[in-house]
C-alpha cells in the first residue's frame, strides 16, 4: 500500500512502520486472552489512525473519526493451520492503480473449515527486494459490510504477522483482518485479493467498512 499524496515524509513513515511492527510484536508475545489481545491491537490501530501523521485518513476524515468499525470478537474465526507447500508455485500478477503490476508467487495453501464449509486460501510471497508473506481475501460481506476489494490478514512487508504455534502452525485469526489503505480514500494504491482467494461465505470477523 503506497500513498500518492503530498503528506509523505519518509522519517515519519519509518516511525509508522516501527509502530505497526511493535503492535504486532505485542500480539505475538501477549499473555492475555485472545480477545483481550485483540482489543489492545484494535485500540492501538485507532490511535495510529487518529494521531499519526502517516494515517491513511484525510484531514476531513480525521475531523469525523471516532474509531474503526469491527465485528465483535468471535473465537470461532481463530484458526491454526499447517502450510501446505505441495502446490503449484506459480507467479501471478496483482494489479494496482498506481504501482502497476505486482508479482506474487504462490508459496502454499491453508485448508480450513469456516462456518461449516471447507475452505482453501493461498498464501503468496510478494516478489521484489526482501519480499514478504501476503494473505489477502475477499468474502461474501464485501461491498455491503466490508470493503468491496477485500481485506488483508497477513502482510509481513508491513509487519502484519500473527505468528505461529510451537508446533509450527500458522495462526490465522480473522478477527485481525483489516482493510487496505485504499478502502479509506483513493489517494492510496493497494494490491487486492486474486480470484483464488475469493470466498463464497461471509467472514463476519475483523474490520468492517470504513465509518469515515
Amino acid at each position: 500500500m503506497n500513498p500518492t499524496h503530498s503528506r509523505m515524509s519518509y522519517p515519519e513513515l519509518l516511525h509508522y512502520r516501527r509502530s505497526v511492527s511493535d503492535m504486532y510484536a505485542a500480539v505475538r508475545s501477549s499473555q492475555l486472552s485472545p480477545e483481550q489481545t485483540w482489543a489492545h491491537w484494535r485500540q492501538t490501530r485507532d490511535q495510529l489512525f487518529a494521531y499519526h501523521s502517516q494515517t491513511a485518513l484525510s484531514g476531513e476524515q480525521l475531523a469525523a473519526f471516532q474509531g474503526l468499525s469491527y465485528f465483535d470478537y468471535d473465537p470461532a474465526w481463530r484458526f491454526t493451520a499447517q502450510l501446505d507447500t505441495d502446490v503449484e508455485t506459480a507467479v501471478i500478477p496483482i494489479e494496482t492503480d498506481v504501482d502497476g503490476t505486482i508479482r506474487a508467487q504462490r508459496i502454499g495453501q491453508v485448508h480450513l473449515e469456516m462456518a461449516g464449509q471447507p475452505v482453501t486460501l493461498s498464501l503468496f510471497w510478494l516478489l521484489g527486494y526482501g519480499g514478504g508473506v501476503f494473505l489477502p481475501f475477499r468474502d461474501e460481506t464485501h461491498g455491503e459490510l466490508t470493503y468491496g476489494g477485500g481485506r488483508y490478514l497477513l502482510d509481513t512487508i508491513k509487519h502484519a504477522d500473527l505468528g505461529q504455534t510451537a508446533g509450527g502452525e500458522l495462526i490465522l485469526d480473522f478477527n485481525y483482518s483489516y482493510n487496505p489503505s485504499c478502502a479509506y480514500n483513493h489517494q492510496w494504491s493497494c494490491p487486492l485479493a486474486p480470484q483464488e482467494n475469493h470466498l463464497s461465505l461471509a467472514v463476519t470477523a475483523g474490520e468492517q467498512k470504513s465509518p469515515v
